[in-house]
């Protein structure tokens, strides 16, 4: 019998989510075939058998976490021949007597046969049900209070998967980030009908960097030092029902807006069929949320580090402008610019923002 463990699938990932085995116990499989897909983050992952043979036994189930190095699935290596000399005879395991069994108490719920009909309609257990009747008897009240409480509670969700790691990278930004924000108005009414947001508040970012770099960097709290990064890795925030993801656009400031569309579609693709390789959801310099698109003007928004810097871009609406010396009712876009205040200045955040705007007033 040989164990297959989960491999180390790169990245630093220490455990995975099973997601579904693509094989049965008593199978035959061939080297390279899928064997399972796993969940490492928010990528899914097909985990290949190392070799042929016949499935033994699949040691997770489908929705268990597994740790890099934990067993994954054994393979039956047929019957072996015990070739070493018999030096004696074991002796029978003699038989010992059974423990003794005793029967719990059991204490019976005193309850009318209608209130027992209702708890059973009501999916109640009267066990759990505190009693408020003569004698310490269950009532119609009780049973219907009871099950007031259930509904409210709801059930309880582990959170696994996509939830499990936006958890975990909220939890880790509030613990080291010190967050500041601040906000203001891009008029964009000199945009053409036909432009693209997303597109344009790429550009913004790429023209904020050049005017504060330090917005473009990533910082580690336990030696204190700050690296700027000359390339503009741009993570787009993606909101999906199973969570939030993060994929990157690479190098977006030496990319024309053709190409930046293009491979924009190409991530929401790889998103919506949980393809996206983790390399492609790491390595962000700084990230954008247009959280706008829902609802929303301003936000103090959340900052996964080692990034400084996230970029959030509120509900597009028409507002009263004094243009020219005339009010007029203009587009105006609210912006909001979180960054980590222990290694950005006030003064950097609003040249970054400053100049974010001024590129996105531009007609085109």
């Amino acid at each position: 019998m040989s164990v297959f463990v989960l491999p180390d699938l790169g990245e630093g990932l220490q455990e995975a989510e099973l997601v579904a085995w693509h094989v049965g116990e008593g199978d035959h499989v061939v080297a390279d075939q899928p064997l399972v897909s796993v969940e490492t983050e928010k990528a899914v992952v097909e985990v290949p058998s190392p070799q042929d043979g016949k499935i033994a036994r699949l040691c997770v189930k489908p929705g268990e976490r597994v740790k890099v190095g934990a067993p994954l699935v054994e393979f039956d290596e047929g019957p072996r021949t015990d070739a070493g000399t018999i030096v004696g005879e074991l002796a029978a395991a003699q038989p010992q007597p059974a423990a003794p069994t005793t029967t719990p108490a059991i204490t019976a719920v005193r309850a009318a046969p209608a209130v027992r009909a209702l708890a059973q309609r009501l999916g109640i257990d009267l066990a759990d049900v505190t009693a408020s009747g003569p004698g310490g008897a269950v009532t119609s009240a009780d049973v219907e209070r009871a099950a007031r409480a259930q509904t409210a509670a709801g059930p309880v969700e582990v959170l696994a998967g996509v939830r499990r790691a936006m958890a975990v990278n909220m939890a880790r930004s509030h613990a080291e980030i010190v967050p500041a924000t601040v906000s203001d108005e891009a008029d964009i009414a000199a945009w053409a009908p036909s432009s693209d947001i997303t597109i344009r508040l790429a550009r913004a970012i790429v023209a904020g960097v050049a005017a504060s770099s330090g917005l473009n960097a990533w910082y580690d709290g336990r030696t204190m030092e700050r690296r700027l990064l000359q390339q503009i890795d741009l993570g787009l925030a993606v909101d999906t029902e199973d969570g939030l993801f993060v994929p990157v656009l690479r190098n977006v400031a030496g990319r024309d807006a053709a190409d930046l569309r293009h491979g924009i579609e190409a991530m929401k693709k790889d998103v919506r069929a949980r393809t996206v390789p983790v390399a492609e959801l790491r390595g962000q310099t700084i990230t954008l949320s247009n959280f706008g698109m829902f609802a929303g003007r301003f936000a103090a928004l959340v900052i996964v580090p080692p990034q400084v810097a996230i970029l959030g871009a509120g509900r597009i609406a028409e507002r009263p402008v004094v243009a020219d010396g005339k009010l007029a009712a203009h587009r105006i876009l609210p912006l909001s610019l979180t960054f980590d205040h222990r290694a950005v200045t006030g003064g950097e955040a609003a040249r970054f923002l400053k100049a974010a705007i001024e590129d996105l007033e531009k007609p085109q």
